[in-house]
């Protein structure tokens, strides 16, 4: 993996970081020439900095997480810490440690309230959450914890390179709790309960007017208040649906959207 698959706002907010801590040091010291090399084998800040993006770009997380926590351990005053702390919780996540990376970016967030990379923190905080969303018949709390984040993105900074991604996002995990919903309406009718099944299809239409499924379920509660409830071919009523692509919403979204996965 390059550079060149990471979307633009991701490569400005790592360059830029980069680059003013660059100024700190000659470009002769960023290429690990400096006096410190030479008096002992401990690499400089700004070298492990170098090694470490050099590994990133190419999707080498674990060696370059490596580097990274050099950084932290050794020199955790210099300049280069903090982009250390940022591109530590991203390795973790490219890694798929969601867990991990969460409480890298909360931290980052906590100790550099004012930094310009924090709209990125904001919007990889709510992936980390979205990451982790799981098959419509288990919990629910990664959907619902991404719609929060992702909301909280959109109030904070309502015009970010992630403005579009988010309202995308969060329509999709929106889709992903109806779904949810939906299913435990199968599961009354299966063991017909058909009075639970009536209040939960009312509670998905009150709650989620503009859902896909909406229509659907309005077609179905109206034959269980008739007293028709579908006995035969179920299935027909419902589907295996998992998350929903978040792009089958992107028209609906502001057009500066990313296009990361």
């Amino acid at each position: 993996m390059s550079f060149r698959s990471y979307p633009l706002a991701t490569i400005i907010v790592v360059l830029t970081i980069f680059f003013s801590l660059s100024s700190c040091a000659t470009w002769k010291s960023l290429w690990g020439d400096d006096e410190d090399d030479s008096s002992n084998s401990q690499l400089s800040a700004t070298t492990l900095a170098a090694k470490g993006i050099d590994e990133f770009s190419v999707g080498k997380y674990h060696k370059a997480l490596k580097y990274f926590e050099e950084i932290l351990d050794y020199y955790p005053f210099s300049p280069e810490a903090t982009l250390a702390q940022l591109k530590g919780a991203d390795s973790n996540y490219y890694m798929e440690n969601y867990e991990e990376a969460l409480m890298l970016y909360h931290e980052f967030e906590e100790r550099h309230p004012t930094n310009e990379a924090i709209p990125y923190i904001m919007y990889q905080i709510a992936m980390c959450y979205y990451q982790g969303v799981d098959r419509i018949d288990r919990d629910t709390s990664g959907a619902e914890n991404a719609i929060k984040e992702f909301s909280k993105l959109l109030r904070a900074f309502p015009y970010s390179p992630y403005t579009g991604e988010a309202k995308g996002r969060i329509r999709a995990a929106n889709e992903f709790l109806v779904n949810h919903e939906y299913f435990v309406v199968e599961f009354y009718l299966r063991t017909e309960k058909y009075e639970e099944a009536i209040t939960r299809l009312t509670y998905l239409i009150n709650t989620y007017p503009d859902a896909t499924i909406t229509p659907k379920a309005r077609t179905l509660l109206k034959r269980l208040e008739a007293g028709d409830p579908p006995s035969f071919n179920l299935s027909a009523w419902f589907q295996d649906t998992l998350l929903p692509d978040w792009t089958l919403f992107s028209s609906e979204s502001e057009p500066n959207q990313t296009t990361e996965q």
